[in-house]
């Protein structure tokens, strides 16, 4: 891994409160819009008595990945007792509700546009996981979806690292959007309109995916098949220390998660063009490098 002499991608904010406690600063908004990782040290989600038993992981059903609480209340992936379930559900109900605080508060300009995705609770030890190389989030990459087309959204999520031993959660963090999507692009395979038609028409995908979207999926997975760029990328290891949060745009923020054990996460989702600076997003970018539109009419036609 190269040491970097580069200014980090951390913004380390000084904040105890999940709720306003300091007027909003703009500069908040257009660092995480350019990518930037905002770190809150000392803003701890705190846990209940009752709810530190349910630190465990086999809180977790066997072939789920992480325990999720939907916004109608419904809780997927947990196991224990119905008492216990029960308290779980609660404690990530809680952290929701404090993730949508901090979130309202820092970036006031998104309100009334976000939407709200399942809250979850990861108790799987990082270091422990199988995965495949495109599945495996302890290789750098940027998050796309291979089946739900979403055509700029943004995808912004807050994470609280709740490990009760101390132990931090550890990412590695890569250089800035542009230059990694600069690197990949000229090894993305071309975009076929014929093929996004085909996979819809299978129900691979939910919609028709368009050409920002398939971009997106190679640049996923062009980074964590680089097995160079993985060791030799730009990059800064990061230890998030336990009773800390952080948020960022997880679709720009390139990122590997490589260590630690219980973790909260609440992701937003943001509609493209609703940004402070949209041309600083992903489809901005990519609109810019490909000279071209890649999302909405006529996007992606005859290629």
């Amino acid at each position: 891994m190269k040491a970097q002499t580069m200014p980090s991608p951390i913004v380390e904010l000084e904040r105890a409160s999940w709720d306003a406690d300091t007027p909003a600063d703009p500069q908040w908004t257009a660092a995480v819009e350019s990518g930037k990782v905002l770190l809150f040290p000392r803003l701890a989600f705190a846990l209940l008595p009752e709810e530190r038993a349910l630190l465990r992981e086999d809180m977790l059903s066997p072939k789920a990945r992480n325990v999720s609480l939907r916004s109608d209340g419904v809780l997927k992936g947990a196991s224990g007792t119905a008492l216990e379930q029960a308290r779980l559900a609660t404690m990530i109900a809680r952290f929701r509700a404090q993730a949508l605080s901090l979130v309202d508060s820092l970036f006031p300009a998104y309100r009334g546009a976000l939407s709200t995705a399942p809250t979850s609770f990861r108790p799987r030890r990082v270091e422990t996981r199988t995965q495949s190389v495109r599945a495996d989030d302890r290789r750098m990459h940027v998050d796309a979806f291979p089946s739900r087309p979403n055509y700029g959204e943004r995808i912004l999520r807050v994470f609280a690292n709740i490990n009760p031993d101390g132990v931090p959660r550890v990412w590695r963090v890569g250089g800035d959007f542009e230059s990694v999507a600069r690197q990949f692009l000229p090894r993305a395979k071309r975009y076929s309109l014929w093929q996004a038609k085909a996979l819809q028409a299978l129900h691979v995908t939910k919609s028709l995916r368009s050409e920002y979207d398939h971009l997106m999926l190679q640049l996923h997975d062009r980074m964590k098949f680089d097995e160079q760029w993985q060791q030799q990328g730009r990059q800064w290891r990061v230890p998030f220390p336990a009773g800390s949060c952080w948020v960022c745009y997880s679709d720009q923020a390139v990122h590997a998660v490589m260590e630690g054990q219980y973790m909260m996460e609440q992701t937003l989702y943001l509609p493209p063009g609703r940004e402070a600076d949209p041309a600083a997003s992903p489809l901005g970018i990519l609109t810019r490098l490909m000279g071209r539109p890649l999302v909405g009419a006529g996007a992606g036609v005859g290629r």
